[in-house]
């Protein structure tokens, strides 16, 4: 296998099946005869009492190149034949979610799917000026990392990060007012598309600059644990962000400070027209979590409950002062890197067959299959969130302009 030597591998490839490569460990300590070392894995994940998973490591396992676990389960344990295990109808990750949740995940998804496709046409009229980044087709990963997380932690975002905002609970009619540039919009139209923040909801704004979250997470993290709070912080980032310096110190220190942060990628495997494979060594972001003595987990972004259920995780053992951990969530941006994004870097058959894996079609053949929310209730949720997104245009469109008089009132300099 590509990058492999004789004595190690590169963390995420999988072990022959022995568990071992020339009776070597991954990190290349040799194993005893057993083949395992007191019960737990090279990785440091207990084993079952086969001596083995399912066949497959406990992380790292890649995705299919469809980007999905065709009757898998996200962490990588085969589903019994009838899709079901211990008498719980559907998997695991979707019986950990109630009906509610799942009404609310797929509400925020809807809602994100139809502000940003509302924001792409005002832009299209003229209504919105300057550019703007979407994040259509990764619904699964902003609302699926946010949905565990309570009403006082922090999220910190990026620049394609409408998604995260309405995951924190964000009022859809301000951030289309923001767009717009009006008074009521959540930084008085001052901020746009790129740089929305609502404190009230935790979110302590999305950062225009490639990475420059992360450091930012880093100092939150620190006045958590300076002031003994049970809070914590998730930091979105994409792919792009991961060859950054900034992104490998904040790990670092996030790591021997035992922070209470979430780091989350969304790999949507391209930065801007940069394919990931040609700009990274490792097969996945998470694999970089080794470095740094955080768990690392790679998760397909475009299958919601496997989201959730990996970054409540991740968030519990934040909160219980065990330190950080890497989500790395593969999904994928249906539109351009921004609107004068020309998509020549990638084929439409690439962009249809993602399209093909849409999040919340996907969400809810499954919940209707499972029988958890039955069509009428489907259709009722589409429905609400139509006339909230309707409701909040008109908003925008009706807001008043900042005043002039105005126009240094929010200006901090001497």
């Amino acid at each position: 296998m590509t990058g492999d030597t004789p004595l190690t591998r590169p963390v995420g490839h999988p072990l022959p099946a022995g568990g071992e490569r020339d009776g070597v460990e991954a990190i290349g300590h040799p194993l005893p005869a057993s083949g395992q070392r007191d019960g737990v894995e090279a990785i440091g994940h207990p084993l079952p009492a086969s001596g083995q998973r399912d066949g497959v490591e406990a992380i790292g396992h890649p995705l299919p190149a469809g980007g999905e676990s065709d009757g898998v389960e996200a962490i990588g344990h085969p589903l019994p034949a009838g899709g079901e295990r211990d008498g719980v109808r559907g998997r695991p990750e979707l019986a950990a979610l109630d009906d509610a949740t799942l009404a609310l995940a797929l509400r925020r998804m809807h809602l994100i799917r139809l502000f940003e496709e509302t924001a792409e046409q005002s832009y299209m009229r003229g209504l919105v000026h300057g550019t703007m980044h979407l994040s259509i087709g990764q619904e699964a990963s902003a609302v699926g990392a946010t949905l565990h997380l309570r009403a006082d932690d922090y999220i910190l975002s990026t620049h394609r990060g409408h998604g995260h905002c309405i995951g924190k609970g964000a009022d859809v009619a301000r951030m289309l007012a923001e767009f717009f540039g009006k008074e009521t919009g959540y930084c008085r139209g001052r901020g746009g598309s790129m740089h929305i923040a609502d404190v009230d909801t935790g979110n302590l704004g999305a950062n225009g600059i490639v990475a420059g979250g992360l450091p930012i997470a880093v100092g939150v993290g620190m006045s958590i644990k300076a002031q003994r709070q049970a809070r914590v912080c998730m930091v979105f980032f994409g792919d792009g962000a991961t060859n950054e310096g900034a992104f490998h110190e904040s790990l670092n220190l996030a790591s021997i400070w035992a922070l209470p942060i979430v780091f989350v990628c969304e790999n949507n495997q391209y930065g801007m027209s940069m394919d990931i494979a040609n700009a990274m060594a490792v097969p996945h972001v998470a694999d970089r979590a080794a470095a740094y003595a955080m768990p690392g987990i790679t998760v397909d972004g475009n299958d919601l409950p496997a989201v959730a259920a990996t970054a409540r995780e991740a968030i519990e053992r934040a909160r219980e002062g065990r330190g950080p951990s890497l989500l790395e969530c593969k999904t994928y941006r249906w539109r351009g890197h921004s609107k004068s994004d020309r998509n020549l870097y990638r084929t439409k058959e690439e962009i249809e067959a993602w399209k093909g894996r849409d999040p919340i079609t996907r969400l809810e053949a499954e919940v209707a299959a499972q029988g958890r929310l039955a069509p009428e209730a489907l259709t009722q949720i589409r429905a609400v969130t139509q006339k909230e997104i309707e409701d909040a245009l008109a908003f925008a469109k009706a807001s008043p302009a900042p005043d002039v008089a105005d126009l240094t009132r929010d200006v901090y300099a001497p």
